[in-house]
């Protein structure tokens, strides 16, 4: 589920705040790197939306293998490192982070060598979560094969409907459970001020983030989603941090001077559309591209909300902790992944939805059991199904793409009074 660090080049938005962007990515790769090379700190991996604050209060500089999955994907090296994790056995339709992650270690190639890198940091211990997904754990357990490490995590419940106190009970035992083998690998106790202020920041982080992607409400847009999944690098590996903080609190004040200036993005906003699904990293730029040339503003997703963690609360950290990772949108039923995206669809004022139906990532594709249909029937917003995959661009039709996304608009231009300043109210 996490983003890459790359410049925008297409028709989307430029930003102010990207250079310092580039520096914080910079910083944080060559920093775990460094700490993994001289064993300055203890290292560890961990699942995009895990347990992070626990090993920030422990002094753990922390890599992110999804986040590398991502750049593999942006950079295309994934197209030619998987076939190495399919002939160990990993089939073609699991998690393309996972066989494109491992198949650039076995290719011993990646794109973290323009930070001066010769591949993901080595760690000392691999942390995940379920929520996201079953393939998050089998992933970190070949690593911890591979180089004889400890994999600890926790196994959360999927699919839920309400979250009741049960469950966040159940997930709070798990992450106590934690504690003593990660004091064990950092050679130090937990320190609970320092988890407080942890989850402090990650809320921080958390609100500042939120208000960032919500500016998008305005018309026109100052941030399209294909800007956002830029932009929230911090969000995803500098979580708990400061850094982070201070980042969003940047980018913040330059989109409200965006808002009060009037400046979309892209800079024609005719209709306004909410995504739902992974990005196809590949594409990034091509559909960013073709999306303003029709007028048209991806302004929301699920995605880039999956970093904005209202339950977090330093006053109470392991619950609030179990309680964030319990309400993600992936982990949830049916039920109340339509409610979501139905208030999504009116707080962003959009003209139609865009689902992904990514090949190998059925977690975080939502069109397989009639929730578009329903969504559709319940809100009368038109609804977009792309087929593709998140790395894999052997699912992904560019020639095919281009016509249902031309055709779409075709027929949103015949359903919506579109004015040049944006999408219907």
């Amino acid at each position: 589920m996490p983003t890459v660090n790359r410049p925008s080049r297409s028709a989307e938005a430029t930003f102010r705040s990207s250079a310092r962007l580039k520096e914080l990515m910079a910083a944080h790769f060559t920093g775990v790197d460094r700490a993994a090379r001289e064993k300055s700190a203890p290292v560890a991996w961990c699942t995009s939306v895990g347990p992070v604050e626990l090993l920030r209060a422990l002094g753990y500089q922390v890599f992110f293998p999804e986040n590398h999955g991502a750049l593999l994907g942006a950079s295309r090296v994934a197209g030619e490192v998987m076939g190495r994790a399919h002939a160990l056995g990993y089939s073609p339709d699991i998690c393309s982070y996972l066989t494109s992650d491992i198949g650039a270690y076995l290719a011993r190639k990646s794109p973290l060598t323009r930070y001066g890198l010769s591949g993901a940091p080595r760690p000392d211990l691999l942390l995940y979560s379920t929520n996201q997904c079953r393939e998050v754990r089998d992933w970190f357990e070949f690593y911890g094969r591979e180089w004889n490490l400890p994999v600890v995590g926790v196994t959360s419940f999927r699919d839920l409907g309400e979250v009741e106190d049960s469950h966040v009970e159940a997930i709070t035992r798990q992450l106590e459970g934690l504690i003593p083998a990660l004091e064990a690998v950092a050679g130090r106790r937990l320190d609970a001020p320092a988890l407080e202020q942890a989850v402090e920041r990650s809320r921080t982080c958390s609100d500042l983030w939120r208000d960032c992607l919500n500016s998008s409400a305005s018309r026109p847009a100052p941030l399209s989603f294909f800007d956002a999944t830029i932009q929230m690098g911090p969000a995803v590996v500098l979580r708990g941090t400061a850094e982070a903080c201070d980042y969003y609190r940047l980018l913040k004040a330059e989109l409200s001077e965006r808002v009060t200036a009037g400046a979309g993005a892209p800079h024609r906003e005719r209709f306004r559309l909410y995504w739902d699904g992974m990005p196809i990293w590949g594409r990034l730029r091509d559909l960013s591209t073709l999306f303003a040339s029709l007028g048209t503003s991806v302004v929301a997703s699920t995605y880039c909300n999956s970093w904005v963690f209202d339950a977090l609360d330093p006053r109470d950290p392991l619950r609030s902790m179990a309680r964030a990772s319990l309400e993600l949108f992936i982990a949830r039923a049916e039920g109340p992944k339509q409610r979501y995206l139905e208030r999504m669809a009116h707080e962003f004022s959009v003209d139609g939805l865009v689902f992904h139906d990514a090949r190998t990532c059925p977690n975080n594709s939502n069109v397989r059991f009639g929730l578009a249909q329903r969504l559709r029937r319940a809100s009368h917003v038109p609804v977009l199904v792309l087929d593709g995959d998140l790395n894999d661009l052997r699912c992904f039709s560019d020639e095919q793409a281009r016509t249902n996304i031309e055709a779409f608009v075709e027929q949103l231009e015949g359903a919506v009074p579109a004015t040049a300043g944006g999408g219907h109210g």
